[in-house]
């Protein structure tokens, strides 16, 4: 279904800039895969079209006719700087918000460097895994091993902040990046959240924050 969707989701009215991703096992965030969770990616001209195209577009409702569990999170991009198959799909909207965001990370990881990115990710899964404020978080992919994507949400910019900041794992791992050169190809960015529709292991991972949806 996922290879399917190639050729469907260019026919969605509205679609613009779009990605079918792959996980890892656990929150994603190992080079192993998981074959039960997959995500797509998607930008819309407004929200209202992203959430009538996602419960309603065909190749949407075949996903939800197979799927156990699904969950749609709406967002509006508030930062973004860097590359994404040679774009920045994301035009911000507005100032930052001052209560929860959530953030994106993207690059293509140099093959020769591969092997010293994943030696890293093991000690930074279980330092965001045991962050209490990280209300959601999983890494998803477009290509095994050398296309990652982490994507998290968080309660405000401080708490994202803090543990970007913060002598560990995390923060030895972006030195080692911009010391070697390990990226190719990377994007950062941030949003604003709007909505969301479905569950993630029966609840709204946004039901762990204090906002409105």
């Amino acid at each position: 279904m996922m290879g399917a969707a190639r050729w469907a989701l260019p026919r969605v009215p509205g679609i613009g800039f779009w990605k079918l991703c792959g996980s890892g096992t656990g929150v994603g965030f190992t080079p192993i895969p998981n074959t039960a969770v997959y995500a797509i990616i998607a930008t819309w001209p407004d929200h209202e079209t992203a959430q009538d195209q996602t419960q309603n577009a065909p190749i949407f409702r075949r996903y939800l006719s197979k799927a156990l569990e699904s969950w749609t999170i709406f967002l509006a991009p508030v930062s973004a700087r860097g590359r994404w198959s040679g774009v920045n799909p994301f035009a911000p909207e507005g100032p930052e918000p001052e209560g929860p965001l959530a953030a994106l990370t993207r690059a293509t990881i140099r093959p020769v460097k591969a092997l010293r990115f994943w030696q890293r990710v093991p000690d930074i899964s279980t330092v965001i895994g045991s962050d209490t404020n990280v209300a959601f978080k999983i890494g998803i992919g477009e290509v095994p091993l050398l296309h990652q994507i982490t994507f998290s949400i968080w309660p405000d910019s401080q708490s994202m902040a803090d543990f970007a900041r913060s002598s560990g794992p995390h923060a030895r791992a972006i030195q080692a990046v911009r010391d070697g050169d390990w990226f190719r190809e990377e994007l950062y960015a941030r949003f604003r959240i709007l909505s969301d529709h479905g569950t993630w292991h029966g609840q709204s991972p946004l039901s762990k924050l204090d906002i409105t949806t």
